[in-house]
């Protein structure tokens, strides 16, 4: 069998070695580099920046643990960014060692259908050449949107991918958008120096996530001095020799050095050939598929970005295993009821299953479980006492259904409770459960544990 694939993201790349894996020929087509948007220009490289500040950030109060460093702690951000790239290049270099380990032949172009067997490459040269396949994996992503208002030049309107090549912090920094990516470059610039600025058409940052994570993330941002706008937008952007004049809906007028946008995505499905093979489109452009990934093409199928669900590289991956099985006949179905997602502001943020907000909405009655960080040895020894542990439980059952950590190493403490919502395992059974002391991880237990009025180490009013 041969196995076609049109992107080489976290989603295509993964599909292409699980095709592999199972004894498929595979062709993967990619016109930018390889790992995609996630990889070259997306989580990991604002990890590797976010990771220094981190750093730098403890480094300030190291004198009160008795460790003495010499001088104020400065931020050298040419080096942090070649850093970054060095890291970037050395995980590509990682993808193309793979494909050559699993004979995955990759042909840098861009991929069009000419019919639901056939996909054309065009290099960059403008020559192409056809490739026969049995089955079809289109994994194309996102893009950052064209928004009128805000015309990327690269220099003083910018979107994550220039800002991530920076090499001199602006001055002041407007960020439109309060959402993930919003708030991960809030906290990194406004640590390196920059008057940071932010701009959310909802009513707080952060508006999917559970609305108590949400205001501490806020009042954390506020400690960095960064000053949020919620419930307005920017109505109009004005250059002025070296600065932009914003004014705000609400009225608000101020100047900055450089605008960053972080609203919106593009699915990347223009140019593919979807309309002439049959390949249907949802209401937003997004390539419409069913539980097996399959699009209204027989052989046919879509994943990561480009299918319009949760827009994660982790998803991507998850999808693409599925996808091939199906293509390869092992019949599978995307499950996308236990989603865990790491925010990687400054504390992390940790979520899985449903918020506090969600639940009540689906007219489950809940009880809620609450553990602090200040309550934990660990973060005491390591000076990491900023955050919350959250559990939301079905209130008639005792089945955990949500829950939500905002604090140091979150992203990495999720997944035990990914598991228990996964199945379905109670408040009572992971306070039963020994978690080993001193670690973070006893915060969820302890959570689950106030969840049924059982904490040990946190104050709850008998009665």
């Amino acid at each position: 069998m041969h196995l076609v694939v049109i992107g080489a993201g976290p989603g295509g790349y993964v599909a292409a070695i699980r095709a592999a894996q199972y004894g498929a020929r595979v062709t993967v087509i990619e016109n930018q580099a390889l790992g995609g948007v996630c990889l070259n220009w997306g989580c990991i490289p604002s990890k590797a920046l976010l990771s220094v500040v981190e750093l730098g950030q403890r480094l300030q109060h190291v004198g009160e643990s008795g460790l003495r460093v010499q001088g104020a702690v400065h931020y050298d951000l040419p080096a942090m960014v070649a850093r970054k790239n060095r890291v970037v290049t050395q995980l590509v270099q990682g993808i193309a060692t793979l494909f050559q380990a699993w004979g995955i032949t990759y042909l840098y172009g861009t991929g069009t259908l000419l019919t639901e067997r056939v996909v054309q490459v065009t290099a960059p040269d403008g020559t192409t050449i056809k490739v026969d396949a049995d089955a079809i994996v289109i994994a194309t992503g996102s893009s950052w949107p064209t928004l009128p208002l805000f015309p990327i030049d690269g220099k003083q309107i910018l979107t994550s991918k220039e800002a991530l090549d920076l090499t001199e912090v602006p001055s002041s920094l407007l960020i439109v958008g309060g959402g993930v990516e919003g708030c991960e470059f809030a906290s990194l610039f406004a640590a390196l120096g920059s008057r940071v600025t932010m701009v959310e058409m909802l009513s707080r940052v952060l508006p999917t996530e559970d609305e108590e994570v949400s205001r501490l993330i806020e009042r954390e941002l506020k400690k960095q001095q960064v000053q949020i706008y919620t419930g307005t937008t920017v109505e109009r952007l004005e250059r002025g020799g070296d600065l932009l004049r914003v004014t705000l809906h609400s009225g608000v007028q101020f100047d900055v050095s450089t605008v960053l946008v972080s609203v919106g995505r593009r699915y990347q499905t223009q140019g593919l050939g979807l309309e002439q093979v049959g390949v249907q489109l949802g209401e937003r452009g997004e390539i419409v598929v069913n539980d097996h990934l399959e699009t209204t093409v027989p052989g046919i199928y879509a994943i990561g970005d480009v299918v319009g669900k949760a827009m994660l590289a982790h998803v991507a991956s998850a999808q693409g295993k599925v996808a091939v099985a199906n293509a390869m006949g092992r019949r599978m179905s995307f499950d996308d009821r236990v989603i865990p997602a790491g925010i990687f502001t400054l504390p992390e943020i940790g979520r899985v299953g449903l918020t506090e907000q969600e639940a009540q909405a689906q007219g489950i009655p809940v009880k809620i479980g609450r553990f602090r960080y200040m309550g934990l040895g660990k973060a005491h020894a390591t000076g990491e006492t900023i955050g919350l542990f959250k559990v939301v439980a079905d209130a008639s059952t005792g089945i955990i259904r949500g829950v939500h950590i905002i604090g140091a190493h979150a992203t990495d403490l999720i997944h035990e409770a990914a598991l228990a919502i996964k199945t379905r395992t109670t408040l009572a059974q992971i306070g039963d459960m020994m978690h080993a002391h001193p670690t973070f991880a006893e915060g969820l237990l302890e959570a689950c544990e106030d969840g049924e009025g059982l904490a040990i180490h946190q104050v709850r009013r008998r009665g």
